[in-house]
C-alpha cells in the first residue's frame, strides 16, 4: 500500500499524519508513505531575476518545504513509519493529484477542516483518480 500523504504544516494535515499513524496496522506491511508538500510559484513579476535569483527562489521553497514537513516527519519517526518527503512547487491540489497518478499511490490522504472541506482538499477530490483519503 502506497499513501501519498500530502501535508502544508497545518494541524488539519497533521490530523491526517495521525491518521495513517494510527491505522498503519490495518495494512498486512507497514505501507509506503510519501509525505509530499506543495508551494505555491512565487509570481514572476518584471525585472525580478535583476534582485532575486533562481538559486534564491530554489533555497526559499526547500526552506519553506522543510518546514511545511518538519512536525509530520517527527510523527512519522516516532511511530517507526518510513517515508519518502518530496517539496513539490505548482497548484497544490494539481500537483499532488499529478504526483500521486506518477508515483502509482493507492490512496492521497489530505487533512481538512471539521466543518468544511478545504480548497484544496475539494480540488483534489474532484481531479483524482486515485481515491482521496479527507481526514477531519
Amino acid at each position: 500500500m502506497k499513501i501519498l500523504l500530502a501535508v502544508d504544516g497545518s494541524a488539519h494535515s497533521l490530523d491526517a499524519v495521525k491518521c495513517v499513524i494510527d491505522h498503519a496496522d490495518w495494512y498486512r506491511e507497514k505501507p509506503q508513505v510519501e509525505l509530499v508538500t506543495v508551494h505555491r510559484p512565487v509570481p514572476k513579476l518584471p525585472r525580478m531575476g535583476i534582485a532575486v535569483g533562481k538559486a534564491q527562489i530554489e533555497r526559499y521553497y526547500q526552506e519553506e518545504g522543510e518546514q511545511a514537513l518538519a512536525e509530520a516527519k517527527k510523527l512519522l519517526e516516532r511511530a517507526g513509519l518510513r517515508y519518502e518527503p518530496r517539496i513539490l512547487v505548482g497548484d497544490p491540489a494539481e500537483v499532488i493529484v499529478k504526483h500521486a497518478k506518477q508515483s502509482r499511490a493507492d490512496v492521497i490522504c489530505v487533512g481538512t477542516p471539521s466543518k468544511w472541506i478545504g480548497s484544496t482538499a475539494n480540488k483534489v477530490m474532484n481531479l483524482s483518480e486515485v481515491p482521496v483519503l479527507l481526514v477531519k
